[in-house]
């Protein structure tokens, strides 16, 4: 009994330490980035790891049962922080997108929305989805003879919806258009058509063919309206990573094509900027290696390539009169580090523009590939009254 409840208390204590550190290399980064989102249930395994030394060693006096008692009460405090942080984060978010708003995140009307940030039982039970209508591998072009293809997402009830354009993350060489597949399906279950896109990928097709990708299917999206029950004039485009930098490229240009829809909103999570200080300033550690990345992304270096890091940088597009835009990031993100996600915010507000910065304190980039996670709970309550907002007629 013993030995088995030191080997879950070693465990328990090597998952709950990475809620602090950062896995210098990318095969451990997940540990880093799981350890945070599931901490709620590492908190009550360690907790229940500890209370039963405790008994061990009330009744039976056994030395190990000290060892146990006392890797698992740290393993437990380590597992508190993020729920700790919870309800001040949550009061600076509120408070927040209040300013940028203008209006109380709680009185934005929402038809089934979630009713508060965090909810344990939606961490046990995961994001409830409603039913919805999806079709699959939707072809929207073949440049280069690739084909490439959109997944549909509808509200059961058919009628013309307010659209998210959805883009996938991974570092413009990876990924697929059913990545986060349950927020595209829980934004339809909320009335809106998702529509999830993909795009060639570096180093074989270097940018800007992301970016071209993107407005291809923008325009394919704007052809087929009618047919998907698309609303062009009630648009948002939203993106994780890779894809929340094609999302402000696609949003922010400064001479947006003539049939190309507009866009009621942005939803950024975690995407870069700013890629020549992005390349110049690497977080520390650097797990995926982002000056090989974006060397991979442009083909160069900035010194080789400085227009074409320039044109790729979505900050060097603010101007006033963009869409209104919502900057999720971690505050320990050690692929795009949250500063530059504060930067870009602080040059929207300068230009007039509405813009809602929220950055998680203990989350890791990509946090929500844990959907029930403490991170993407919180982040997922404040983009869908933000997309309310926006949408609103």
């Amino acid at each position: 009994m013993q030995l088995l409840l030191l080997f879950f208390s070693i465990t328990g204590l090597f998952l709950s330490i990475w809620i602090i550190t950062t896995a210098p290399a990318f095969p451990l980064y997940p540990l880093s980035v799981g350890a945070p989102e599931l901490s709620p249930g590492l908190l009550l395994v360690n907790g229940a790891i500890a209370l039963l030394a405790l008994l061990i060693w009330h009744y039976q006096h056994k030395w190990l049962a000290l060892v146990i008692l006392g890797m698992s009460v740290v393993a437990a405090l380590l597992s508190t922080l993020p729920l700790l942080q919870l309800p001040a984060t949550n009061q600076r978010f509120a408070a927040e997108m209040a300013r940028s708003l203008g209006v109380q995140p709680q009185t934005i009307q929402l038809a089934n929305g979630r009713l508060q940030p965090f909810s344990w039982q939606t961490f046990f039970t995961g994001i409830p989805l409603s039913p919805v209508r999806y079709d699959a591998d939707i072809q929207f072009a073949a440049p280069d003879g690739m084909p490439l293809k959109l997944d549909l997402y509808r509200p059961v009830q058919a009628g013309q919806h307010p659209t998210v354009v959805m883009i996938h993350g991974g570092a413009w060489q990876r990924g697929g258009s059913r990545d986060n597949a349950s927020v595209s399906r829980y934004l339809a279950g909320q009335g809106y058509t998702v529509a999830a896109i993909t795009y060639r990928f570096a180093p074989r097709y270097p940018f800007p063919a992301q970016i071209e990708d993107v407005r291809s299917a923008l325009e394919f999206i704007r052809q087929n309206a009618a047919k998907f029950e698309i609303d062009l004039n009630r648009m948002a485009v939203m993106g994780r990573s890779a894809g929340a930098h094609l999302a402000m490229l696609a949003a922010y240009p400064t001479k947006p094509p003539s049939n190309e829809p507009s866009f009621r909103a942005v939803v950024n999570y975690y995407g870069p900027v700013d890629l020549t200080k992005g390349y110049f300033d690497p977080p520390n550690p650097d797990p995926i290696d982002s000056k090989k990345t974006l060397k991979a992304f442009l083909g160069g270096t900035p010194d080789q390539f400085p227009a074409l890091y320039q044109t790729a940088s979505p900050i060097n597009f603010v101007r006033p009169k963009l869409p209104p835009t919502l900057l999720i990031y971690g505050g320990r993100d050690h692929i795009v580090q949250a500063k530059f996600g504060r930067y870009l915010s602080e040059k929207l507000r300068t230009a007039d523009n509405i813009v809602t910065f929220l950055e998680i304190p203990w989350a890791e980039h990509a946090f929500d590939a844990v959907p029930n996670g403490i991170s993407n709970q919180i982040a997922l309550y404040y983009t869908e009254r933000f997309l309310a907002w926006a949408m609103r007629n």
